[in-house]
């Protein structure tokens, strides 16, 4: 999904962001139609860390993603369904249990629905499953908030960065309050905020950022990247735009990991950097919020 990738690199990769620390990966059934989930599979036989995987489930095959918010939780995630994945994504993980087991989207109108909530339960007392995750949609991240309110999910997976600040006015202080893991996903905004893409910057087939920065997307953030730059080189010359990024997710308090894409031994090196404890202050991510950006690549062109 995101370009060509060899596996030899992917395992050098995740053995060395284990030898700096990481002991949280995420993955999902989708990624390479469970060739990712396989991969980690491997990776689990070769260590001996304790390790916490979580995976996705995606929707039934056939129905709309995202779903409406009106969906019938029974059509995208029956019971059955939950159950049957859940074990395939054990076998390819070949553990026996997941840590967090997700769903890879969500709808308002999932959180009243109990079909679901009962197999996720029985899957927890069966101890194939630790918690019940919820990766919302990029557009709508409060839509969880309702199952978050009736105990039935324990963490959130969701889009939040340097330009997608607006689940810290909502979501996250929900989440802080009720002791909702936060799984930050996006921190760099699909490379974006690395500072590495240029006008001239063009994606292989099949990368789903060829369709993230079509038109004039890429130019509009090259834009706004810029004055990120700008701050970051008055404030703190001696970060890189990815640490500034890394830096302000894991800043705020409600916030448990935040998961980069890690693609090889100095990507895992660049992207454990940060968490090394050291946080920006109240005020310092106050200077940050002049950078909030709200926007939907994946279905609107950006205007101008």
């Amino acid at each position: 999904m995101w370009g060509p990738q060899d596996d030899a690199e992917s395992l050098r990769a995740l053995h060395r962001a284990i030898d700096l620390g990481v002991n949280f990966i995420d993955t999902a059934q989708g990624y390479g139609k469970g060739h990712s989930e396989e991969l980690i599979g491997r990776l689990l036989h070769e260590r001996k860390e304790n390790l916490f995987i979580a995976t996705k489930v995606p929707p039934r095959p056939g129905v709309p993603w995202p779903p409406p918010e009106d969906a019938d939780a029974r059509q995208f995630f029956p019971a059955s369904y939950l159950i049957e994945q859940c074990e395939a994504s054990l076998k390819r993980l070949q553990r026996d249990y997941i840590d967090v087991y997700q769903f890879h989207t969500w709808a308002t109108a999932f959180n009243e629905a109990e079909e679901w909530c009962e197999a996720m339960t029985k899957l927890k007392q069966q101890g194939k499953i630790r918690a019940v995750g919820v990766s919302v949609p990029d557009a709508t991240p409060d839509n969880v908030i309702g199952s978050l309110a009736l105990e039935k999910v324990d963490a959130v997976q969701v889009i939040y960065n340097l330009f997608e600040q607006y689940p810290r006015w909502n979501l996250l202080p929900v989440c802080q309050k009720l002791g909702i893991g936060v799984i930050v996903r996006v921190p760099l905004d699909e490379s974006a905020l690395t500072g590495k893409l240029t006008s001239s910057t063009m994606f292989p087939e099949g990368d789903v950022r060829r369709h993230y920065f079509r038109g004039r997307n890429l130019p509009a953030v090259l834009r706004r990247v810029e004055e990120i730059r700008k701050f970051k080189d008055d404030h703190y010359p001696a970060m890189s735009l990815a640490e500034l990024a890394l830096r302000y997710c894991l800043s705020h308090s409600a916030v448990s990991t935040v998961i980069p894409g890690i693609r090889s031994t100095a990507q895992a090196e660049q992207n454990t950097a940060p968490s090394d404890g050291r946080l920006f202050t109240t005020e310092e991510l106050s200077l940050m919020n002049r950078f909030a950006w709200r926007k939907d690549f994946w279905h609107v062109e950006v205007d101008g």
